[in-house]
């Protein structure tokens, strides 16, 4: 499979060409990142290819979404705490600032971060690695993605 699906994200998940999909949800994709190095970083896409902002969204759809968004935040959290003793909580975010299309990140943030950022954004994170082959999503996360896949499906079970 070629890299086309970084292009069009959402639309490759639709088609069930994106390789980041951990499971469709009830608005959108729930996708684990391109990088990694917070382990477990996943994104919630929204389903809907002209949506840009949560606002673009009726009512009952944008409260879908946040619990999706809620749903992987916690998924995220379960599998992350397991996996990682240092694992400290999540943080949701809707930013909407360079992609066009609704997305919420869900970041894990853990004690081992640099003292100067764990308790700050995760865009503070130095630049280099979001691009740094080493942080790269591969064959040494399919542990962390499948438990995150199980607590998706775990909480699908209990609504």
């Amino acid at each position: 499979m070629s890299d086309d699906w970084r292009t069009d994200r959402v639309g490759s998940a639709l088609r069930g060409e994106n390789p980041t999909v951990l499971r469709r949800l009830t608005a959108g994709f729930a996708v684990i990142g391109d990088v990694q190095f917070l382990p477990g970083y996943s994104v919630l896409l929204a389903d809907d290819l002209a949506v840009d902002r949560l606002s673009d969204l009726p009512r009952p759809r944008r409260l879908e979404f946040l619990s999706d968004m809620d749903r992987l935040g916690e998924a995220v959290e379960r599998a992350c705490a397991r996996a990682d003793s240092a694992f400290l909580r999540v943080n949701l975010e809707i930013l909407g600032n360079p992609d066009g299309f609704l997305h919420a990140h869900v970041w894990p943030r853990y004690a081992w971060e640099p003292a100067e950022l764990v308790r700050r954004p995760v865009w503070l994170h130095p630049r280099d690695r979001w691009s740094d082959r080493r942080y790269a999503l591969g064959p040494g996360h399919e542990v962390l993605r499948e438990a995150i896949g199980e607590e998706l499906d775990r909480s699908a079970l209990a609504t």
